[in-house]
């Protein structure tokens, strides 16, 4: 039975390829060539992929949970784009234009080509008869990452959205640029299952810059006019990068894109196994969108199955546990009727921790327990609405928690993050009436120098001068009074994390709008899943 499946399969393969060569007979391609493709014409030959011992390695299937596939459905970007939306509204067009940049970045594409600014909010129902909701619904796809070209690549040029597609050759095919180098045969049937594209082989997809072209943004603050009053580094890890020990060893795809471990096959079709072959697996931080997917799929409509994003889950928090940070107690003894610990904060990634999108942060929750482990203290737990104990902006939308050298009170948290300021000094969640940080102390990466960062990575607040805030990690005291209790005292630490801190999504609960109504519904039947813990330690004192 085996031997007749395997006659089959190579009977359908067989024909494919003589199929894909009949048709291309005539082998010019004229410039109506379509200039993207959606994923699934490119899954017919890269899925079906494994390892000799069974793991998978298919690309589509590994990209089709992640937030690269899902962006276009993100229910908390698209409540966010309302918000900026029905606070700007005479910018609606331009705001639209901008967000669609890398959140719909081939429908957008289309839209510049025909002479009009991207949209959104037109494409959220993803209608399968409409060609632009398609790429709109395919988010960062294949035909997106696979034609970004060389030019400008690591320029502020490139920046926000400014890859350049690259132009068709000679003979009119649009080119997918990949690592390796193709063959007569897969050129031909890429050529004739995409209507044009073909393989090329070029090592610059392996480079941050790469990256850095959508997960660079500079956005212009607007003031009540409408009118640009400055520019605001809304997101910047390729620049964290640079100014860290990372980036003469280690790139964007090194820890986002994983390789597999030996030779295997990057297409069904010819298959031939390959050095070095990068994991399409994206893993990043945001493990609460995926699953929020997940448990709203039938208004967001992810194309990947329900056991997908949960793997997807569970992938997202082992490598935030494996790959992001480390906490230890290096210093545990009592003095003068106080427990005197001293806590360490190890960022491992190659960016700030937590990088990126300013609603994410990190956190310390520790807890005394004593010998009959009654708690005598704890900072930093978490409810479950989402919210931190003791963290003042949680509690007040108007207030933030500073940053701590030194923690003696309960209601002190030490809160790895950042917080907006408007041109008023207010703080702020609306990115658009951001005009500066008034706290930025996220845990810098290794080889991270402070006193020379650029304004837009610079560290803010009370951690510019803390001599204990360094490059790589964080040390932080706590004194904590013992009363009369009896010893020996237990001390437990946990370093949490939240890709949407409770204030960024509780903010969004004053706009009488669609989206903003539904992530906050989603928010609130989720949120005690909102966090995850990265590392943890313990120790005792007698």
């Amino acid at each position: 039975m085996l031997k007749n499946l395997r006659f089959f399969w190579f009977a359908v393969c067989a024909a494919a390829i003589l199929a894909a060569y009949l048709r291309s007979a005539d082998s010019t391609i004229h410039s109506d060539v379509p200039h993207f493709q959606t994923s699934d014409r490119c899954e017919v030959c890269h899925n079906s992929l494994s390892t000799r011992a069974g793991e998978d390695t298919s690309f589509g299937l590994a990209w089709r949970p992640t937030m690269m596939a899902n962006s276009a459905r993100d229910p908390y970007w698209q409540a966010a784009v309302r918000r900026e939306v029905m606070d700007h509204a005479e910018s609606r067009a331009a705001i639209e234009d901008e967000c669609s940049i890398c959140h719909m970045p081939m429908a957008r594409f289309e839209a510049r080509l025909a002479g009009h600014e991207g949209t959104v909010f037109s494409h959220l129902r993803f209608r399968p008869d409409d060609a632009g909701d398609g790429l709109a619904a395919d988010s960062v796809s294949c035909a997106l990452c696979h034609q970004i070209a060389k030019e400008k690549l690591g320029t502020r040029e490139s920046f926000v959205g400014g890859f350049v597609i690259g132009s068709p050759n000679a003979q009119g095919h649009r080119l997918a640029f990949g690592p390796h180098a193709p063959s007569a045969g897969h050129i031909t049937i890429m050529r004739s299952s995409t209507g044009g594209f073909i393989p090329a082989e070029s090592t610059h997809l392996s480079e941050s810059e790469v990256c850095a072209t959508c997960h660079t943004l500079i956005t212009h603050s607007l003031g009540p006019d409408g009118k640009a009053i400055g520019e605001f580094p809304e997101q910047v890890p390729y620049q964290e990068w640079l100014h860290s020990a990372y980036r003469t060893g280690r790139s964007c795809q090194s820890c986002h894109m994983p390789e597999v471990e030996e030779e295997v096959a990057i297409t069904s079709l010819l298959g031939v196994p390959r050095p070095r072959v990068s994991r399409h697996t994206f893993p990043g931080g945001n493990f609460f969108m995926q699953g929020i997917l997940n448990r709203n799929r039938a208004e967001l409509n992810p194309i990947s199955l329900p056991d997908e994003l949960t793997s997807a889950v569970l992938r997202t928090k082992a490598h935030l546990q494996t790959e992001a940070a480390r906490i230890s107690i290096e210093k545990l003894g009592q003095k003068s009727g106080r427990l005197e610990a001293e806590i360490t904060v190890e960022n491992l990634a190659g960016h700030k921790l937590p990088t990126a999108y300013p609603s994410r942060r990190v956190w310390i929750h520790l807890t005394v327990m004593d010998r009959t482990s009654r708690t005598l203290f704890e900072s930093g737990a978490v409810n479950s609405q989402g919210a931190i104990a003791g963290n003042d902006n949680d509690a007040d939308a108007a207030r933030f928690e500073p940053h701590y050298s030194e923690i003696r009170d309960a209601d002190q948290v030490q809160i790895y993050e950042s917080v907006m300021s408007d041109s008023s000094g207010n703080v702020t969640t609306g990115l658009l009436h951001a005009i500066r940080y008034l706290k930025d102390n996220r845990v810098l990466p290794r080889g991270f120098d402070k006193r020379t960062a650029d304004a837009d990575i610079a560290v803010m607040g009370e951690a510019l001068t803390d001599e204990d805030f360094s490059g790589g990690s964080d040390r932080l005291r706590y004194s904590i009074a013992l009363g009369n209790a009896p010893g020996p005292f237990r001390v437990e630490v946990e370093l949490c994390y939240q890709p949407i801190g409770y204030r960024w999504a509780m903010n969004l609960k004053h706009y009488d709008a669609e989206e903003p109504s539904r992530f906050v519904r989603y928010y609130e039947a989720a949120s005690s899943a909102s966090s995850a813990v990265l590392a943890r330690a313990q120790a005792e004192s007698r």
